[in-house]
C-alpha cells in the first residue's frame, strides 16, 4: 500500500491555515486507507503562519512542518518532496480551491500504472466556479502556447493539485531550474520528455479572490520558462 505526503506550501496564510488543515485531515481520515501525512511548507512567512504550523505539528501526529528562509512555491516543493520518504508525494493549495473529492481519483492513477497525476480544470467533467475572465483567458492562452511548443499529453499545467511517484521526483526535480510558479510546468514537461506517464483528472475548482499571484509578472516568467525549456533543455 502506497504511503502519501500531502504538501501545503504557505506564505502569510495565518487566517486560513488551521481551518484548511482541519478540513484536509478530516477528509484524508475518512477517504484514504493508506498511510498519509500532511506537510506544511512555510515559505518565509512574515506573519504568524510558521507559529501556527509548528503548533499544528505538535497537536497532530500526522502533521509536520518545514520552514524555508526564501519565498517560492517551487523551492518549497523541491525541499519537501526530495526529503520525503513517502511512495507518492503531492501538493495542493492552502485555500483548498480544488474540491478534495478528486484527491482519491488522483491517487488511483498510480494503481493504474501512471507516474504523475494532475488535476485539470480544462477537460470534460471539470467545473470552474467564480473565475474572472482575465484569469480564464490567461490560463487558456498559456496552455495553448504549451501545446503549440511541446505537443504535451496534458492540458492544464498550472492547477495546484498534483501527485508524483517518489522515483520520478528523485530523477526530475533536481533537473528543474525554476523555484517559483513555473516549477509545475517544468516538472510536467521534463517528466513527459523522460517518458513518464501523466494522468489528468477532472476537478471542481473555485477561484480564490484573495490570491497572492501577480498574473502579469507570473505569465511573463512562465513564457520565459517555456522558451528556456524548449531551446535549452537540461542534460
Amino acid at each position: 500500500m502506497n504511503s502519501v505526503d500531502v504538501v501545503i506550501p504557505v506564505y502569510n496564510e495565518e487566517v486560513v491555515l488551521s481551518r484548511s488543515v482541519a478540513t484536509l485531515r478530516d477528509f484524508l481520515s475518512d477517504h484514504l486507507s493508506c498511510p498519509w501525512q500532511i506537510v506544511i511548507a512555510d515559505n518565509a512567512s512574515i506573519d504568524g503562519t510558521l507559529a501556527i504550523a509548528e503548533e499544528l505539528s505538535r497537536q497532530y501526529p500526522d502533521v509536520t512542518c518545514i520552514h524555508l528562509d526564501l519565498k517560492g512555491r517551487g523551492r518549497a516543493l523541491r525541499k519537501a518532496w526530495l526529503e520525503s520518504d513517502a511512495d507518492i508525494v503531492s501538493y495542493m493549495d492552502v485555500d483548498l480551491s480544488t474540491n478534495l473529492e478528486a484527491f482519491p481519483r488522483l491517487l488511483q492513477a498510480f494503481d493504474e500504472g501512471y507516474d504523475v497525476a494532475i488535476g485539470s480544470r480544462l477537460m470534460s467533467g471539470s467545473k470552474v466556479i467564480g473565475r474572472s475572465l482575465k484569469r480564464e483567458i490567461t490560463s487558456r492562452g498559456y496552455n495553448t502556447l504549451i501545446k503549440a511548443m511541446f505537443f504535451p499529453s496534458f492540458g492544464d499545467a498550472q492547477c495546484g493539485f498534483k501527485a508524483v511517484r517518489r522515483e520520478v521526483v528523485q530523477e526530475i526535480v533536481p533537473l528543474i531550474q525554476d523555484q517559483a510558479w513555473f516549477f509545475d510546468t517544468e516538472l510536467l514537461l521534463l517528466s513527459g520528455r523522460k517518458g513518464y506517464r501523466i494522468k489528468q483528472v477532472p476537478v471542481e475548482w473555485t477561484d480564490d479572490p484573495d490570491t497572492r499571484v501577480d498574473i502579469a509578472s507570473t505569465a511573463w516568467e512562465d513564457i520565459k520558462g517555456l522558451v528556456r525549456v524548449r531551446f535549452r533543455p537540461p542534460r
